[in-house]
């Protein structure tokens, strides 16, 4: 019996540490990042089909291309099989939290289950951060995205906001003021508690977060915001930005105050979630 159509959760992707370790002599920066994802995101649904064709539906459709521009085209196209795909977006673009790429890397998965095979696809050819999207779940990325290796953290609770401004990557990188910077420290043994690992995150850094923050102001804004959010034990910005994070003990009422945000600054987008 075969499936006329596969669905799959695209979550957001938050990186909760980015050094920037250095530069291959084509460009590309390496990379030392924990990465965790969050229980908020897009979902696709891929369907057998004639021929190509995309749709997106969802709050944060607007703009968003309906063609090969779209990343989650290129991967059904280098998959090798014609399906309609529907995408339901939640995730604001070109944000730091990986949407585009997770949702990619959700029509690889959809597109397995669909036909039954593995996609023969290397995930690096769609975008750095579709590796480690393709597993979706807490590991550390290195190299230029392509070393994906999974860990075993405890669930940590997050609120994420962006203000609703799009930051351009290579503009980031362009304006980093050196590429040369130290890697992670050793990581929490596994078994940490998540208090435990806040403490070690609050040691880490972010190397993209200055340069945005310059290029857009708005980042500090929504970096004060969090601050002052009661029980905050580590405020940053994931990625190349805008979005920014705030992490909380694990018994924080974390969606009332998400509620209060977005009450208070309804152009933003905010969400409270658990990252794993």
């Amino acid at each position: 019996m075969t499936t006329a159509a596969s669905e799959a959760f695209a979550p957001a992707k938050v990186n909760l540490t980015l050094h920037v370790t250095g530069q291959r002599a084509d460009g590309y920066h390496l990379l030392d990042s924990l990465v965790m994802f969050a229980d908020v995101g897009d979902r696709v649904t891929v369907a057998r089909a004639e021929r190509m064709s995309l749709t997106v539906t969802g709050p944060m459709a607007a703009g968003v291309p309906e063609d090969a521009r779209n990343l989650c085209w290129r991967a059904a196209q280098a998959f090798g099989a014609p399906v309609a795909i529907t995408l339901d977006k939640h995730l604001p673009a070109a944000a730091g939290i990986g949407g585009g790429s997770s949702d990619a890397a959700a029509v690889l998965r959809a597109m397995e289950r669909l036909f039954g095979r593995p996609s023969g696809v290397d995930p690096l050819t769609l975008g750095a951060d579709v590796p480690v999207c393709m597993l979706a779940r807490a590991a550390r990325m290195g190299g230029i995205g392509e070393a994906v290796t999974p860990l075993t953290m405890p669930p940590l609770r997050a609120i994420l906001v962006n203000p609703r401004v799009e930051v351009a990557t290579p503009s980031v990188f362009k304006a980093l003021a050196r590429r040369d910077n130290a890697p992670m420290a050793p990581l929490p043994d596994t078994g940490a508690q998540a208090g435990q690992v806040l403490d070690w995150l609050a040691q880490q850094r972010n190397d993209l977060e200055p340069p945005a923050a310059a290029l857009r102001p708005e980042i500090g804004q929504v970096l004060g915001a969090l601050s002052s959010l009661k029980g905050a034990r580590l405020v940053r910005m994931s990625g190349s930005g805008a979005t920014c994070f705030a992490l909380f003990e694990p018994d924080t009422p974390t969606e009332a105050m998400a509620r209060d945000l977005q009450a208070a600054i309804p152009q933003w987008w905010v969400a409270a979630t658990v990252l794993s």
